[in-house]
């Protein structure tokens, strides 16, 4: 048998083809609000990037004609900040000496005494250096968050504690240069 003529055998491909993409049609169909959506989706995220580029581009160019700033007015640390003239809050007035109190005497006081006051009281006993309860559990931040509170001799006493116990390299660094900050004049120091 002779084969069929080539133009012929495309026309009955292209035919099989059209009848099983249209049987297919209902089940792509279930699928193209999906389809249409991811491609929307890819079609903006190649939109922002070709504009992240550009703008970096643009940046690139126009840092050469204006320099950026040393210390931009946004970025403030507490070291750059002046220092507030109260206390790091931790630390109560020592108590004024009494006359010798009798044990009658002090056991009446402390039933007459409120419990707030017996609280602070516990408080100022377990505070470690520089009247800072529960030091030694300390992250860096929440020491560093407190810092601006502390006098020259309260960073002192810190870095002295710090140093003879755990002597942490951050730490120790962070109060030095607290400390450091502190003591040279005109910069709220001694």
């Amino acid at each position: 048998m002779k084969p069929l003529p080539l133009p012929l055998r495309v026309a009955a491909g292209l035919a099989v083809t059209t009848v099983e993409r249209a049987r297919e049609l209902p089940r792509q169909l279930t699928g193209l609000p999906v389809t249409v959506a991811s491609q929307v989706l890819q079609f903006s995220m190649r939109v922002q990037q070709q504009v992240t580029e550009l703008a970096i581009k643009g940046d690139d160019v126009l840092s050469t004609l204006r320099p950026v700033e040393e210390s931009p007015s946004w970025a403030t640390f507490d070291e750059d900040l002046p220092d507030e003239p109260s206390r790091n809050g931790h630390r109560t007035p020592p108590p004024e000496p009494e006359a010798e109190p009798t044990a009658a005497k002090a056991v009446e006081a402390e039933a007459a005494e409120d419990p707030w006051a017996a609280e602070e009281r516990a408080i100022v006993e377990e505070a470690g250096p520089a009247g800072v309860v529960g030091y030694d559990e300390l992250t860096l931040p929440q020491l560093r968050a407190r810092l601006r509170r502390f006098s020259a001799e309260e960073v002192e006493e810190l870095l002295a504690y710090e140093r003879a116990h755990q002597n942490r390299s951050s730490f120790t660094g962070m109060l030095a240069r607290r400390l450091g900050n502190l003591q040279q004049p005109g910069e709220g120091g001694q």
